[in-house]
């Protein structure tokens, strides 16, 4: 795999602006990591990168974050879910093609924007929530295994109870961290991760954490609204290159 200057800038970038949205909202590196990743090197080289990254950040959150957890049961149940999801997904990460990968992120994409316009004012009952976390939790783990990109079932998931930030920093913290465990495991298993391949990961880790209190101050000055608008048309762009990289090479 080569490295080229502009490829390292675009992803540096990306890594940071997802290091941002990170500090800001407590979640989503990889909402704009992965695709901008992905364009340049590929789905299963995008999900090694961003390992680390939520491995350290997010354990970091659940611990700061642990007295705001909504409920325990539905916050492990969710958790846990996920992690059977992961394996999963990691067998089609190495089943796939890359093409169908490529694609597959990129429906991520969409299906993430599509909702957040659709339905932003809808709140999800923890009751509900409660019955809704096992499947969901599955879902959400599948996708980041085979995408790297759970955001269209977790975020909007946990989002739609409506939290407080210190509750959803809480809740989605707990998920991203421990799912991304058995995704490790799987990806040595199926032989995709090497020690320079987690040597990369954990300098993403260090983008994302150095532009983390960047995003946290932005919270406090720019609207939620504002800023969410900005993340959505910046999916968006990235998602269209998506979909013309994928059609293009089955072309």
């Amino acid at each position: 795999m080569e490295f080229e200057f502009t490829s390292i800038f675009f992803v540096t970038i990306a890594l940071a602006l997802g290091g941002v949205l990170k500090g800001a909202t407590g979640a989503g590196a990889p909402v704009l990591a992965v695709p901008v990743l992905t364009m340049f090197f590929g789905v299963k080289f995008a999900v090694i990168v961003m390992l680390m990254p939520n491995l350290l950040t997010n354990i970091w959150q659940s611990w700061a974050y642990r007295a705001s957890q909504p409920s325990r049961l539905f916050v492990w149940s969710f958790a846990i879910a996920g992690c059977v999801g992961v394996v999963i997904g990691t067998a089609m990460l190495v089943t796939f093609s890359q093409a169908t990968l490529t694609i597959l992120v990129a429906i991520a994409v969409f299906v993430y924007i599509a909702l957040r316009l659709a339905k932003p004012d809808w709140k999800l009952e923890l009751a509900l929530a409660k019955l809704l976390s096992v499947p969901a939790g599955v879902a959400a783990g599948f996708l980041q295994g085979a995408t790297g990109l759970s955001a269209p079932v977790s975020m909007t998931f946990i989002n739609a109870l409506k939290l407080d930030r210190a509750g959803f920093i809480a809740s989605i913290s707990v998920y991203f961290s421990f799912s991304t465990l058995p995704q490790i495991a799987a990806l040595w298993y199926f032989g995709l991760l090497s020690w320079t391949n987690l040597a990369i990961s954990l300098c993403a880790f260090g983008v994302i954490s150095l532009f983390m209190p960047l995003g946290a101050a932005l919270a406090k000055r720019l609207s939620r609204q504002a800023f969410d608008r900005l993340v959505l048309i910046l999916l968006a762009v990235i998602g269209c290159k998506l979909l013309w990289d994928a059609v293009s090479h089955v072309a």
